[in-house]
Order: C-alpha cells, then structure tokens, then sequence
C-alpha cells in the first residue's frame, strides 16, 4: 500500500484538477488536498492539529497484503490503513484487534428491479469483505442500510420491501463470510420483525466469528429534520444500549443520529464497550460540519475507540418528493460524503477515506489504551453522576420548573 495520502485515482486525474461528484476540487479528501498544496513540514504541523497525536506521535500508516491492494485497485475503492498504538505496560500484555469499515454507493439505479438492486450491493460490498479478510480483519462494521437505497427520504412504502428478518438473505449472505475470515461483522439493515405484527427497524446485526448471529441492536434515535422523514417506516428502537462480547472486543452500535445524543454515546460506555460503531448515511449539506467532531468528542469523553462509517454517492429516486423545509421538490437527498473514519480516546484520529468513492478502512487497535485514558484523565472518577440523574429524575415529571436564579435588580425594574 502507498505510504502517502495521494491514492492511484487521484494522479490518474492530474492530482486533483479533474472535478470529481463530492470531491473537493477533485481531491479526495481534505488530507489529500492539504497534502499535494502544503510544504511538507507545514503538512505534518496541520495534521498534529487535526488529527491530534497518538501516544505523543502521528498515527501511523501500516502496509496492506498484496491481495488487498489487488482488490482495491480492480474494483476502484479507496484502501487506507493505520495503527493506534499504547503505551507499554508491565502487568497487560498488548491487546491488539484489527478492525475495519466499509463504504459504499448503490450499484444500480434505484429504478432497477428490487432484486437485482440488492443483488448488485452485496457483489459490490463482497469485494471489500474480502480484501478485509485478506487484511486479517478481526471486527468489520458496514454502513446504515447498507443492502438498499437510502430511500427514507421518499416517504414510499414501496422501499419496505428492502426489509427482512433478522436471520434473512443480507445475514446468511454475511454468515459465510464471517465463518471463512474468522471475523465479526456489524451488519445495519432494514429489519422486519416477523413475530411481532410485521413491525420495521433500523437495526444491526452483529455476526460473530464463527457466522452465528450474537445479538441485535435497534436504533435509539429517529431524525425528523429536512428529508430524513425515517418515522414513516420505522420508530425507535427498544434494545437500550447493548454492548456485545464478541471474540475480540466489546462492542456497541450507535447507529446514524444517536450520534447527536451525547447520553447515547455514554450509555454504551457505561455498559463497557471499548469500541462503538456509528454505521450512518448523512449528506454534506446538513451535517458536514458536525461529522468529524461527534464521534471523536465521544471517544474522548467515554474513553473508547469509534468506527464513523458513510455511505458515498448520490442517490436519485424515481419520484421527485418534498420535505418539511419548504424547498421545491426534488429527487434526491443530497451527496452521502463518505469520509469514514476511526477517533481514539486519547485523542487521535485517522484520515477520512474518500468522499467520492466505496473504501475500506483498516486501522489497528491496542485496546489498552481505553483503560490508560481513563487512568491518565479520570473522567469516571470525576463524572458526578449523582448530579445528572437528580436533574434528570426532576425533569421528566410534568411539573418539573428550571433551576434559574434572577437578578433581583431585574424583578425591580418591572
């Protein structure tokens, strides 16, 4: 793998002149464009300032196996990989899981047939499992949705069709793959709950190493913002905060917009996971800014690593539609910008992969940092968690009055 940020795709279009769908003036990234425009030396001080250090050095860039670079290169997707380091300790040995996160577009237009169109993203999507297993992969996460269009935003029922059981097509499609990789694999799909009146979820499915499924999660949090219309098919979800034991680490699911939610984030803490994925589909125009901010203000906070998976491409549906913002219909929901990637507790992060093209992004992680962060920062020890479960107790009763103290020079003017 190349040990510079400038992939194969961007030198084949003159470095970034070439204007690129969700590119950056044909530049991948915002890495990759500091990275050909910069000094080296300038380079490197504005990356230890967005990307922060690890352990007191840059993250480093680890060499893919041949096989995968291979993959990447014959099915054009973007392949990056790194490696959080901790510091050594005399009593823990290194507890190193190499983890992985995938991105994609629709393979077909969302006029194709529903079959062929679910058909076409789990070829697409193969291709980047196995250059993860290739990668010795030991957890993999997937992003929200990913066997069908982001259609929510259409308000159709027609889309429900996507939805299946738990254990349907999309998870015994994965079941082998995770059995042949000796991997776990986060599946987010479109579920529909058969024993219970046919009812539909957002949910993820997480498949143990050795393809057995270990356990579901449901999305927390359901946006009613623009044309993320997501209560027309499903509501929130009723699984809490589950944290999954897996062969290699702990894990949670955040899933998409419970990332706005700082108590979501904390709750999966508080049941100890060391790793919390956040599988979304989210476009520029609304949450950009916020993108490379939440995940890793989490991983700071609650001392674990998180995964940030987004799908790329946009999608253009059948039948124009309009939302609640009082925009002239249209029939798109905007650019899905990509720009995966993992946050550590101390801190650090990597580079985003491509807000244009499918990636797969391996990063490995000593999950002995977890515990020496929040030895070093003592954000438990100092939480006061007793102060927010009085405030909260006293804020959902219906009688609940703010605790606000007035000037009293104000109540002697009026």
């Amino acid at each position: 793998m190349e040990s510079h940020g400038t992939s194969k795709h961007e030198e084949e279009h003159g470095r970034g002149e070439a204007k690129v769908e969700g590119s950056i003036h044909g530049f991948e990234s915002l890495q990759r464009l500091l990275e050909a425009n910069l000094k080296p030396e300038l380079f490197q001080e504005v990356t230890r300032l967005l990307l922060g250090l690890n352990c007191g050095r840059p993250l480093e860039r680890i060499a893919m196996p041949e096989a995968a670079a291979l993959l990447s290169e014959e099915h054009n997707f973007d392949l990056q990989s790194f490696c959080f380091r901790a510091d050594n300790e005399l009593l823990r040995q290194p507890r190193i899981v190499r983890v992985g996160l995938i991105q994609n577009s629709i393979a077909l237009p969302t006029s194709a047939h529903f079959a062929d169109q679910k058909i076409a993203i789990m070829e697409k999507v193969k291709s980047m499992i196995h250059a993860a297993g290739a990668s010795g992969v030991n957890i993999l996460c997937l992003q929200e949705a990913w066997m069908m269009p982001f259609a929510f935003c259409t308000r159709e029922k027609r889309w429900c069709e996507f939805a299946e059981p738990v254990d349907g097509e999309s998870t015994q499609h994965l079941q082998d793959l995770a059995q042949k990789y000796n991997m776990v694999i986060v599946s987010p799909i479109l579920e529909r709950d058969i024993n219970h009146g046919d009812i539909i979820w957002n949910t993820a499915v997480v498949i143990g190493n050795h393809g057995n499924i270990i356990g579901i999660h449901r999305k927390n949090h359901i946006p009613r913002v623009g044309d993320f219309n997501e209560s027309t098919y499903y509501m929130e979800g009723n699984t809490g905060h589950p944290v999954f034991e897996t062969a290699y680490a702990k894990i949670g699911v955040n899933i998409c917009y419970g990332r706005h939610h700082p108590l979501n984030w904390l709750a999966f803490g508080l049941n100890g996971a060391e790793i919390v994925f956040n599988p979304s589909a989210t476009v520029g125009e609304l949450s950009e800014p916020m993108w490379p901010i939440e995940a890793r203000n989490a991983a700071i906070a609650n001392s674990y690593f998180v995964g940030s998976i987004n799908r790329v491409g946009t999608e253009i549906f059948p039948n124009p539609f309009t939302s609640g913002d009082g925009k002239p219909q249209h029939s798109e929901f905007g650019h899905f910008y990509g720009s995966s990637h993992f946050s550590a507790p101390d801190a650090s992060c990597t580079p985003s992969l491509s807000r244009s093209r499918d990636g797969l992004l391996v990063a490995d992680m000593d999950l002995n940092l977890c515990r020496q962060i929040k030895d070093k920062w003592g954000f438990r020890m100092t939480a006061r968690y007793e102060l927010y479960e009085a405030i909260l107790s006293k804020y959902l009763k219906p009688d609940f009055t703010p605790q606000v103290i007035v000037d009293p020079s104000l109540q002697k003017r009026t």
